[in-house]
């Protein structure tokens, strides 16, 4: 299994290689990355020269944080920068597998070095251990790539797992995927889990564990708490008292959906800030040819803009920046989160930290988060062709808004600590 797993590696590189040869820019992006990430040319270090491929960067003890994209950097984020203030004289490798998770925070200032993972191969492996020889490592959430775990392993370097979910459909419990199951069993030190059905599973399977819940509850809630105010939704909303729907992460068909209960004047909001999942100037023009009179925030940042009568009546927003979105659910009555009508909805949590009930579309299946706010009724689930009696009752009863609005503030009350969890467990 091993030479297949390692054969599958290898094709799958090829793949994205051949992908980036034909202009594929997420996969130029990696293939460029890769080499970087172990390149000392890229690095100062005064304790090998710089022509040794086996010696470490730096003689400093490094900690290895690796994330697949955004998503899961949002959930180490927490850990990580606890574990820093804890152990200040630690150095951090941040490694992402996505362009769409590096590009976004290659530069982010707490991790002392930020790279791709270069494709698991057992060469690539010894690599970078070699260069970095970190004293832990942790994984976020669907982590497996088995010659990085088996190398951790060979080398006695503690590696832990957080935030993880199981389902009994993964391959790991299906009768092919035994030796996958194996080397979590092996190669993981421990691995903290996000619900009791995790826990469950894998103790059927000879594999301890603790339920420590979701880290991204800690780091929603810190930006809840340090949100500051954003002065161009401030001037959009300028003088409207009525409901404001915040819609993020959307897709085209999130957008042909609003833009559908739109339609519904006497109760659907009036005033509406698009965030799309992806600014290109095409997709952009999409929304505007949906939302005639739209407006997009880069029009408005400037002091005159923001003293125009034209971005004054305008009613929606369209957000052509990356990075702004979680601050500006503060402003939702109600928050649509996209992504439920294709792969699966994107972060809810962040409305669900200003106690915002939210909207999705029906692939949601995979998120815990989601199904345990459907049980407190802190959401509404649409379809292509939702039924709105219920969302126009969101909009218009304040009993209803209320109970949802105070669902989602249960949710994160009780989910809050799994960051202490995780760093108490690991100390101890």
């Amino acid at each position: 299994m091993r030479k297949l797993y390692i054969l599958g590696i290898y094709l799958y590189t090829l793949g994205i290689r051949l992908a980036a040869l034909f202009g594929h820019r997420n996969a130029r992006l990696m293939v460029q990355g890769w080499p970087l990430t172990t390149d000392h040319r890229t690095l100062t270090t005064d304790h090998c020269p710089l022509t040794t491929d086996h010696c470490p960067l730096t003689t400093d003890h490094w900690v290895w944080f690796h994330v697949a994209s955004l998503g899961e950097f949002e959930q180490a984020r927490p850990v990580l920068e606890a574990y820093r203030q804890r152990h200040p004289d630690t150095k951090v490798l941040l490694t992402f597998f996505s362009p769409s998770g590096y590009e976004v925070r290659k530069n982010y200032p707490l991790a002392d070095r930020v790279a791709y993972l270069p494709m698991d191969t057992p060469r690539n492996a010894r690599r970078l251990l070699d260069a970095y020889r970190p004293v832990a490592a942790f994984f976020v959430k669907y982590e497996f790539w088995y010659n990085y775990l088996r190398e951790l392993r060979r080398r006695q370097v503690p590696t832990y797992l957080f935030s993880a979910i199981f389902r009994p459909e993964q391959y790991f419990f299906l009768p092919y995927g035994r030796w996958f199951l194996k080397q979590i069993r092996l190669c993981y030190r421990h691995i903290f889990v996000q619900n009791e059905e995790s826990l469950q599973l894998l103790a059927r399977h000879g594999i301890d564990a603790t339920l420590a819940g979701d880290t991204r509850f800690d780091r929603v809630h810190q930006i809840a708490q340090a949100a500051e105010p954003d002065a161009v939704a401030e001037h959009f909303l300028q003088g409207h008292d009525g409901p404001v729907l915040v819609a993020g992460s959307t897709w085209p068909p999130d957008e042909q959906l609003l833009a559908r209960l739109r339609e519904n004047k006497e109760w659907f909001p009036s005033r509406i800030i698009i965030a799309p999942h992806e600014i290109h100037e095409e997709h952009l023009q999409q929304i505007e040819r949906l939302f005639p009179g739209s407006v997009r925030y880069s029009s408005l940042t400037s002091s005159t803009s923001l003293t125009s009568p034209t971005s004054s009546t305008s009613q929606v927003l369209i957000i052509d920046n990356i990075g702004l979105l979680s601050k500006l659910y503060r402003y939702a009555t109600v928050a649509y989160i996209g992504g439920g009508f294709g792969v699966g909805i994107h972060n809810i949590l962040e409305a669900v930290a200003y106690g915002k009930p939210v909207v999705f579309g029906p692939n949601y299946h995979k998120f815990q988060e989601a199904h345990d706010l459907i049980d407190l009724g802190g959401c509404i689930i649409v379809d292509e062709h939702p039924d709105v009696s219920f969302l126009r009752k969101l909009f218009t009863d304040d009993d209803i808004y209320h109970a949802a609005s105070d669902a989602c503030m249960q949710l994160m009350r009780r989910n809050l600590g799994s960051t202490d969890i995780i760093l108490h467990t690991i100390e101890k």
